[in-house]
């Protein structure tokens, strides 16, 4: 019995160092993005993203959590405004702040994530008109942590967030179309 103990250590700690080590190899940065065609021009959608209020009004993150907590800060919209967030254990604890606004064409976001896993990531969306409609595209990219990419062995980050992309470029597509 106790050979067998040993044999089932030993093959467990193999297992969880064959992890440890697959999970340093992964890459040392992420990036990921989701697109949708929305039948509206880029005017009408630019402050649905530009404008926090307005982007919190179809952001997927912040369903997960109805007693969020949000502070917003700096100006209404564009450059400098930033909302921060306290929330429970799916939605976590960060800010964002736009830091650059190109009208009806592109926005970024500084993404600062604070809790559960903290991250600094990059946000941007574009907006590309063509034949009467708009192609928006929801994109981020960051480094990866340790952690992260310890979580990413067991985890697709890539499909579970882009799924939350997906589901709020269709709110917003909801939304600048209704």
């Amino acid at each position: 019995m106790l050979k067998f103990l040993v044999i089932a250590a030993i093959f467990i700690a193999s297992l969880v160092t064959i992890t440890l080590v697959y999970a340093a190899t992964r890459p040392d940065s992420f990036q990921l993005a989701r697109s949708i065609s929305i039948k509206a021009t880029p005017e009408k959608i630019f402050p649905l993203i530009d404008d926090l209020h307005g982007f919190n009004r179809w952001n997927p993150f912040l369903k997960n959590d109805p007693d969020i907590k949000l502070t917003y800060s700096g100006p209404a919209s564009g450059k400098g405004t930033a909302h921060e967030w306290d929330g429970n254990s799916r939605v976590g604890k960060g800010r964002l702040e736009i830091t650059d606004s190109v009208p009806a064409s592109k926005i970024v976001m500084k993404l600062d994530m604070i809790k559960p896993i903290e991250g600094h990531n990059r946000v941007e969306f574009t907006l590309e008109p063509k034949d009467g409609t708009t192609t928006v595209t929801w994109a981020m990219s960051g480094n990866s942590a340790y952690i992260a990419k310890l979580i990413g062995v067991f985890v697709s980050m890539e499909k579970m967030v882009g799924r939350e992309f997906e589901s709020g470029l269709a709110d917003l597509k909801a939304l600048a179309e209704g």
